[in-house]
């Protein structure tokens, strides 16, 4: 696996952080973030299902430059 990182939430502690990779092989990004509450859960529902093998996570917006890095390595290796 080709799993290349784009780095942590720059506000961390550190510890379990919201975190930004790209799978080239796959051609996925992946996330790690918060889990959403209910109540962000519920409105998500509004807009359709979430599938058991799906979930919603929260990133933080300081974390833009990390997800543009991400967005222009795929684009820049044609994973689409």
């Amino acid at each position: 696996m080709a799993l290349r990182s784009f780095g942590k939430d720059p506000d961390t502690n550190g510890e379990h952080c919201p975190t930004v990779w790209l799978d080239e092989d796959k051609g996925e990004f992946v996330f790690q973030g918060w889990k959403a509450d209910e109540t962000l859960q519920a409105e998500c529902l509004l807009t359709g299902s979430i599938p058991g093998t799906e979930a919603v996570v929260r990133l933080p917006v300081r974390m833009v430059q990390q997800i543009r890095e991400a967005c222009d390595a795929a684009e820049g290796a044609d994973l689409r």
